[in-house]
């Protein structure tokens, strides 16, 4: 009975230690984590995340790209091959419950002072198993599955990363392929007017420093396509990159004809965070710290390991018998530390400064996450907006062309003036782009920032 009554107050001894805690998941998140964004935040879990990549990115040719990198991306294969070797580590930390069985035959010949040689031999298997009664492996398991799940979530960070760099390199070429088209029309009409002017030149209609202004605007608009030229080849190299191919041409559609969901929501803040990886991660993270911090807190405690063995042998001590016989033996060690106490002080005190820092990386982690999905929402807003502006601007530019054309013709308005007219005009349409590119590429940060791109 009295045995009885001090394994009793050991056991509870253990669990007031913590040694078979289990880390409970986080279920807050900071006031106001959203910022701005949290006008947009709905009552229930409907959100921009939780759209598949397919859905959000209709563009078949799209399509075809971020499925071709999600098979070849060499990160992202990296990424899974993580997964199994944490998977492997976890099955390891599972069938650590099980007996060890090992064969070891041993054999030997003897002979003394130049008698008859001995020989004796023995075939026995043997069996060893640590009984888990101060959690030792109990936490070693749970920190492997956390470690397992973190890979996981790792692989996923490293997808949604990816599809939305190819995202993002898509619809850059986009741009630049509008802005070249709007250049190289430009440059036509500048062109023409080069030619124009010289003939108003030759007849003495405008002056030379007219006639100079209009060839340097032309020479500037070549090498604005020259630049665009450029661009749009890094643009597709670094597109091929992450595609892990060659360099290539990379086909594509056009800027004017891509749709994206009209509705935008951030979720609720609890469940958008629960589709974000990293965030996950980060949280698997302090689990596994957490489970670390146990397992140095059941190393103060002994261990219980049970074996034994059973074969056949022909030497039992100092007799030798002919043929063998059947041998068992069993045993059990219970090994308390005694000298290493200082030690496992030691070892306890970095897991709860790890365990610590695990949880202020979490908590940046969430911060992050917050200020993420606001600054891509900002961005989002402000294109929305500018875009009706600078479509009143295009307008009004055009039509400013178009009359001091007119007045050139019928008034005292010099060629220069329909020059700089034109040149204003080129630059607002190239903004314009611009910003339609800023429009998609904020809905596309958000989609990330939301968790997007994990289906």
């Amino acid at each position: 009975m009295k045995r009885l009554i001090i394994l009793f107050a050991l056991a509870i001894g253990m669990y007031s230690c913590g040694i078979y805690s289990k880390y409970k998941p986080q279920t807050e998140v900071p006031k106001g984590l959203f910022g701005a964004a949290d006008t947009l935040v709905a009552s229930d879990t409907a959100s921009l995340g939780n759209l598949s990549w397919r859905s959000m990115f209709t563009d078949p040719q799209l399509q075809a790209l971020i499925e071709k990198g999600l098979q070849n991306n060499t990160n992202l294969q990296t990424a899974h091959l993580k997964v199994q070797e944490a998977e492997a580590a976890l099955m390891s930390s599972r069938l650590s419950y099980l007996p060890a069985f090992a064969l070891a035959p041993e054999g030997a010949i003897s002979s003394f002072d130049h008698g008859r040689a001995t020989k004796t031999y023995s075939l026995p298997i043997t069996a060893s198993w640590e009984v888990d009664i101060f959690g030792r492996l109990t936490n070693a398991k749970r920190r492997s599955k956390a470690a397992y799940l973190q890979s996981q979530e790792y692989a996923q960070a490293v997808q949604t990363q990816l599809i939305a760099g190819i995202a993002n390199s898509y619809y850059t070429l986009l741009m630049l392929d509008a802005q070249y088209e709007i250049a190289k029309s430009t440059e036509a009409s500048w062109q023409e007017s080069v030619r124009t002017t010289r003939a108003m030149k030759g007849a003495g209609m405008v002056t030379e420093a007219a006639l100079a202004q209009t060839e340097a605007t032309y020479f500037q608009i070549r090498t604005t396509l020259l630049d665009l030229e450029e661009q749009i080849e890094k643009v597709e190299n670094a597109l091929s990159l992450l595609l892990a191919d060659v360099p290539q041409r990379i086909q594509r559609g056009r800027l004017d004809a891509q749709h994206f969901p009209e509705k935008v929501s951030v979720g609720v803040p609890l469940q958008m965070l629960s589709r974000r990886p990293d965030v996950k991660s980060a949280e698997l993270a302090l689990a596994q710290a957490f489970y670390t911090t146990n397992a140095a807190r059941s190393a103060f405690y002994p261990s219980l390991i049970l074996g034994g063995s059973l074969g056949w042998t022909n030497s039992a001590g100092a007799y030798i018998i002919n043929p063998g016989k059947l041998l068992a033996t069993a045993f059990g060690s219970l090994t308390a530390p005694l000298f290493n106490k200082g030690m496992n002080r030691a070892q306890l005190k970095i897991a709860k400064a790890q365990q610590e820092e695990a949880r202020l990386n979490f908590t940046q982690t969430l911060l992050n996450a917050g200020s993420e999905v606001n600054d891509a929402l900002t961005q989002y807003q402000t294109a929305v907006e500018k875009s009706a502006w600078y479509e009143k601007q295009v307008q009004s530019l055009l039509t400013a062309e178009k009359s001091t054309r007119l007045l050139m013709q019928h008034s005292n308005t010099t060629y220069l003036e329909v020059l700089v007219a034109q040149q204003t005009l080129l630059n607002a349409q190239l903004t314009q782009v611009s910003n339609q590119f800023a429009r998609i590429q904020g809905l596309i940060n958000l989609y990330q920032a939301l968790g997007g791109g994990t289906e």
